[in-house]
């Protein structure tokens, strides 16, 4: 006669989360943590991305700032150009939105709203280059991308990632082992 079996086997006392009694420290013992790149890729995709998590975080907080200006204010930013009412050069400054306060010039705050944009898809494209090589979770994609968006969690959002990818090189120095 066939004796039936436990579906869960009894598990020893102390830390373990895999059938059989076996920690997850040892059952990635057996795996081999493997990148997408090279160690120099990765450090190269690293740097790009800290230079422009900083880059983009800063713009985010002149858009920020902007954007209070803008509507809490009813202000622009304007470089140059001629004062509407008095009919003087205007250096730099803010001015009315609404009516129009300075005629020519440049609106530093549309240009402010521009560079940021643009420095978010490039941004963005760091962010993916980072996680293909890291081979990360897409959740992690998403929290890389959300740092261009929040402000301040651009800074944090780098120095958290930063740690982690120095953190899995120096753990797994045979993985980007590639060519």
């Amino acid at each position: 006669m066939i004796e039936p079996k436990p579906a869960m086997q009894a598990q020893p006392s102390g830390d373990s989360s895999q059938p059989g009694g076996a920690t997850k420290a040892a059952a990635n013992k057996g795996k081999k943590r493997r990148f997408g790149g090279t160690e120099p890729q990765i450090r190269s995709a690293l740097k790009f991305y800290k230079v422009l998590a900083y880059l983009t975080g800063a713009m985010l907080l002149l858009l920020c700032a902007e954007l209070i200006a803008r509507y809490a204010f009813g202000q622009y930013l304007f470089a140059g150009g001629t004062d509407a009412v008095t009919g003087q050069p205007f250096g730099l400054g803010f001015a009315d939105a609404e009516p129009k306060g300075v005629l020519g010039g440049v609106n530093i705050s549309v240009t402010v709203l521009i560079v940021h944009g643009w420095m978010y898809v490039v941004y963005l494209m760091s962010n993916f280059r980072l996680w293909s090589l890291m081979r990360w979770p897409f959740a992690k994609l998403i929290l890389l991308a959300l740092g261009g968006v929040v402000p301040f969690l651009s800074f944090i959002v780098e120095k958290k990632f930063h740690a982690e990818v120095e953190a899995e090189l120096a753990d797994n120095p045979q993985a980007p082992q590639r060519y």
